[in-house]
């Protein structure tokens, strides 16, 4: 008796647990990590994390921790890869760092890389036992800079060629049309070169087990003897146990629950594994009929050197074993789903067969195995064989403009040649006619290998017949493709490997070649399958499922490309990379690509891109294919995109840099104006000349201030001297009449007259509006009328905002209720232009419209004041055009024949003026105009001679109670609203700067003009702030 039975007889008999010894080789962790384990090593850090890190013990969150935790952490693959062609530990490094850079930074929840897959050259010189000790070393030297403090799981395996990619890199500038459909990563293949991938994964909610498993340890599983002997739901779990996947507490805490109790394995046996592949596999689908199985076989690129596995877990007793035999692999079960298919690589020739008869019985159980595995005799499908030619037909009649005669004469010679198939052949024989007309390329393939594919069970009804038609259609391979293992070379038969197969008669078959172009054609028919069975199952999946899985398809994290040795460049030609790039091709956004070419790929034919067909989508083991798998999770977690942050962390850094850049440009203006003011404009150790009255004494520029220089036939004025102003406010008018001058040189004031009248006639041009008028309405009940003023900075204290948009401010003080608008237009001291006012008419109008279409209650927009030092009528034809509706006159910077003069050109032109006053002798000179000439008074707390203001307003409230207000209310009569600017809403009285409007309001003001005070409070509050100010 054997030792496996007998190990089975003793625990099924109760023979205790010292009768049932699990296989010194297993090496098997769970990714749950002791919690006491977990505080302990973080409690150096920060205490906050430390206990929040100590309540999750492992990627998945219970029911409890769920509920009050919010786990949103994304599932993420990425690859880094290598090519050092001498240090096994540089690449490693290289490709380590490589990947930790494109996944998404640690959190309290994912603190630890949960899985690790590495594929390496075989031909590096350096002992394969540094790779895992060197990939968690990066990974823990680089926790300052990621945040991941180690390495869950990890498996991988030398190999004869390694796939992996890079991630293409982005920048903030990338937004034209074709970067909608940039790749994610770049792949890249080398075969038979030195060269090593890392891919890092972050799997949430999912257990992962890694497990070694011995060929010695894995008992027969031979034809259901395994099943008879030891039937029921025991004699699995004795199978898990004997080969080291005995049932773990997590399997019991989700019976009942199918999608969580489904296990994918990922298996990577060594090539010596091979004679127990076929028990494992087998005994894995009793053991787990609903689990899912792929991989590939190691390999090497020397056929004398020894394929070596790597196998490693957190919570096991070694830092990771490197193997030279059994098999390793991983088992995935939670919040995970994996996709494969796999490409055979083969072309069909000639007809579609039948067989009608199999290999004769024999003595043995062996010559049983051996005749239900073999072909004696095969005679053409003439119905099946027809349908596929007419299809072939007609796909070349959409390539090709073939003659019809030469079609015709085709035809008739493939009917000949088909006739003689009618009557029942050998294989070989039949092989052999088919061979005669072929191409030499596909005649010396078929001399060296035959491969025969078998229909594959199930119905054919409403599926396409032709091979990659169905591909393309995502129905899946219509024929399983074999290499034969024997033939007689008396009766002509064939025999593929025992046990592989069991021959039906009446079973179709046809003959298969190799085909470097037919591979191509084959693997891209299989990617259009899979795109259009994606596309269905997002478009009509439905509503997400009652366990949280989306029954639409998530956006694929990662794939895997598993080739064997035998295609890449050997099969396609051409440069390498071939199917990895078309799996760039097909999925652009997804993050990482690698893999790793096998000696052979394990999993079933179709994999879950077509679903099961019948009895012959088992696992197998596939020669000359390639594998692809396609990760993603079940549940609607968010999307990293390495690309995406790459560009996001661009356009942040851009837009840091611009906004720095822009800072520092601010803080130079507003060193410049105000070192204009203060020492341009005005002497920083004189006091300002002054007449008896007090006022300033302002001169307008000296225009003769230099003396004619001939120059060849040029004539330059040169100064002899510099004049230098008294006071800012000199000087400021100095800098004005420069700006004007500059002005009429590129549109003189005859035209800007004739464009004013003509816009004055014009009857479909906006008309300047009621300024005036919304003021004294918004304060006919006694309130205080607060006017807000846009402008971007003051001369003495810099800008008022970091960002200032003209039309992002009016629209906000359209929609909080402002009456009328101020805006500084002047671009001297205060930064502004003339667009601003050009900007604010437009702005307040669309704001007005918007708000009236949204709401019932109509919204008027507010009209538009343009402060400003105005000198010359030319400036007032400039404002008209610009869109203003009223003007403000600094009164101090006039005489009264230029008080006159500006108000009445104003009144022609239909713009209202707003008169600002320092002082009472310049209230005085306000007296002297007629009435209506003015309409409002602006009482402002601004200093002319420094621009400073009088931080404690009394300015104002002086002039409010002034004789010389009286007497201005006697002339222009008192319907003319007496406005404070300066610092309103900033000064502060009796504790609040309220206190400062209150006694404004009681001394006789009707409202004010408040620039800086606005700026200063945040902008959504405004409609408060106008709300609480108007008292």
């Amino acid at each position: 008796m054997s030792s496996h039975v007998l190990a089975l007889l003793l625990l099924l008999l109760g023979g205790g647990t010292t009768a049932f010894q699990q296989p010194q080789s297993l090496l098997r962790s769970k990714s749950i990590i002791d919690n006491n384990s977990q505080l302990t090593k973080f409690t150096t850090g920060n205490s906050a994390v430390s206990s929040t890190r100590s309540i999750i013990s492992s990627t998945t969150l219970s029911a409890e921790q769920s509920s009050t935790i919010s786990d949103n952490r994304p599932q993420a693959f990425a690859t880094g890869y290598s090519t050092n062609p001498t240090s096994l530990t540089t690449a490693i490094e290289e490709a380590t760092a490589a990947a930790l850079s494109s996944l998404p930074p640690a959190t309290d929840l994912q603190y630890k890389i949960d899985l690790a897959i590495v594929s390496t050259s075989s031909l590096y010189d350096e002992p394969m036992s540094s790779i895992v000790p060197n990939v968690i070393k990066v990974i823990e030297a680089s926790s300052g800079l990621y945040g991941y403090t180690g390495l869950n799981h990890l498996v991988g395996c030398t190999a004869g060629g390694v796939i992996g990619s890079r991630t293409n890199t982005a920048n903030a500038l990338s937004e034209s049309s074709s970067d909608n459909n940039q790749r994610e990563c770049t792949p890249y293949e080398a075969e038979a070169a030195p060269a090593i991938s890392v891919t890092l994964a972050l799997l949430p909610n999912v257990d992962i087990t890694t497990f070694h498993v011995n060929g010695e340890d894995v008992p027969e599983f031979d034809g259901g003897l395994f099943q008879q002997e030891f039937g029921g739901r025991d004699s699995t779990e004795v199978w898990k146990r004997l080969v080291g996947l005995g049932s773990s507490s997590n399997d019991d805490d989700k019976a009942g629950d199918k999608n969580n109790n489904d296990p994918i394995f990922m298996m990577i046996p060594s090539p010596a594994f091979q004679n127990n592949l076929d028990d494992f596999m087998s005994g894995l689908q009793y053991a787990y009929p609903n689990g899912q199985t792929f991989g590939g076989i190691a390999s090497t690129v020397s056929s004398l050197a020894r394929a070596r596995l790597f196998c490693y877990s957190d919570g096991g007793n070694d830092s990771g074993t490197v193997y030279g035999s059994g098999c390793v692999g991983v088992s995935f079960q939670g919040d995970i789903r994996v996709d494969t298919m796999i490409a055979q690589g083969a072309k069909p020739v000639g007809g579609v067969y039948r067989v009608v008869a199999t290999g004769r019985g024999g003595a043995t159980a062996e010559e049983d195995e051996a005749a239900r595995s073999t072909i004696g005799a095969i005679v053409l499908d003439e119905a099946a064989t027809a349908e596929e030619e007419q299809m072939m037909e007609e796909e070349e009649d959409d390539e090709d403009d073939e003659p019809m005669d030469e079609k015709q004469a085709k035809k008739a010679r493939l009917a000949a040649e088909y006739a003689k198939s009618r009557i029942p052949k050998p294989p070989l024989a039949e092989a052999n006619f088919v061979m005669r007309r072929l191409s030499d390329d596909d005649q010396a393939f078929m001399r060296r290998a035959l491969l025969i594919g078998l229909e594959r069970g199930g119905s054919l009804v409403g599926r396409t017949p032709n091979e990659l038609a169905r591909l393309a259609k995502g129905e899946g391979h219509r024929f399983t493709v074999r290499q034969v293992a024997s033939a007689g070379m008396k009766d002509g038969s064939v025999t593929f490997p025992l046990g592989s197969v069991d021959i039906d008669i009446g079973a179709r078959c046809r003959f298969f070649v190799r085909d470097g172009e037919f591979a191509k054609k084959e693997a891209k028919a299989l990617w259009m399958g899979y795109k259009k069975r994606e596309l269905e199952r997002s478009l009509f999946g439905g509503m997400e499922s009652d366990d949280g899985e989306s029954s639409s398809l998530n956006p694929p994290t990662g794939c895997l490309v598993l080739p064997t040795l035998d295609r890449g460049v050997k099969l396609y030609g051409g440069k390498p990379g071939y199917e990895s790039g078309l799996v760039s091709e097909f999925l652009p956004n997804v993050p990482s690509i690698s893999g790793f070419f096998a000696n052979g790929v394990l999993g079933k034919l179709d994999g879950t891109i077509a679903g099961n067909v019948g009895v012959s989508n088992e696992n197998m083991l596939h020669g000359s294919s390639s594998q692809y798998v396609v990760f993603r999770s079940k549940t609607k977690r968010p999307i990293y995109s390495p690309y995406q942050a790459q560009r996001d962390a661009a356009k942040a850094a851009a837009a840091k840099a611009e906004a720095d850049a822009a800072e520092q440009e601010l803080a130079a203006e507003d060193e410049k104006r105000s070192r204009m003011s203060k020492s341009s404009f005005g002497s920083e150790s004189e006091a300002a000349p002054r007449s008896d009255n007090g006022e300033l004494i302002v001169k307008r520029r000296e225009v003769h201030s230099g003396r004619a220089l001939s120059v060849s036939t040029v004539e330059w004025s040169v100064a002899e001297k510099t004049a230098k102003p008294t006071s800012v406010l000199e000087g400021y008018m100095w800098e004005k009449e420069t700006q004007v001058d500059r002005l009429r040189e590129r549109t003189p004031l005859a035209l800007l007259m004739t464009n004013c009248k003509a816009a004055i006639a014009d009857p479909t041009k906006p008309k300047p509006r009621d300024w005036i008028g919304p003021v004294k309405q918004a304060g006919a009940d006694g309130k205080f009328v607060i006017i807000p003023e846009c402008k971007r900075m003051e001369p003495t204290t810099g800008s008022l905002r970091k960002r200032f948009d003209v039309s992002k401010i009016v629209k906000q003080l359209t929609i909080a209720g402002a009456s009328a608008i101020s805006v500084n237009s002047d671009g001297v001291l205060f930064g502004g232009s003339m667009e601003d006012i050009t900007k604010a008419r437009e702005a307040s109008n669309a704001a007005a419209v918007a708000q009236s279409l949204a709401s019932d209650d109509g919204v008027v927009a507010p009209p538009i004041l343009a402060s400003d030092l105005l000198l010359y009528p030319y400036q007032l034809y400039k404002f008209r055009l610009a869109g203003a509706d009223a003007v403000n006159l600094v009164v101090g910077a006039l005489e009264n024949k230029d008080l006159l003069y500006l108000t009445k050109i104003a009144s022609t032109i239909q713009l209202q003026v707003i008169a600002s006053v320092t002082s009472e002798v310049q209230i005085e000179m306000l007296i002297k105009l007629g009435p209506g000439s003015i309409q409002a008074l602006v009482l402002s707390n601004r200093d002319l001679e420094t621009f400073d203001f009088d931080e404690s307003g009394e300015q104002a409230l002086s002039l409010l109670k002034s004789e010389a207000l009286q007497a201005f209310r006697e002339k222009h009569g008192n319907d003319v609203p007496i406005l404070v600017e300066g610092r309103v809403g900033i000064i502060e009285r009796d504790g609040d700067n309220a206190g400062y409007i209150r006694a404004l309001k009681e001394n006789g003001a009707f409202g004010a003009i408040v620039g800086g005070g606005i700026a200063a409070i945040n902008d959504d509050t405004v409609a408060q702030s106008l709300t609480g100010w108007a008292m």
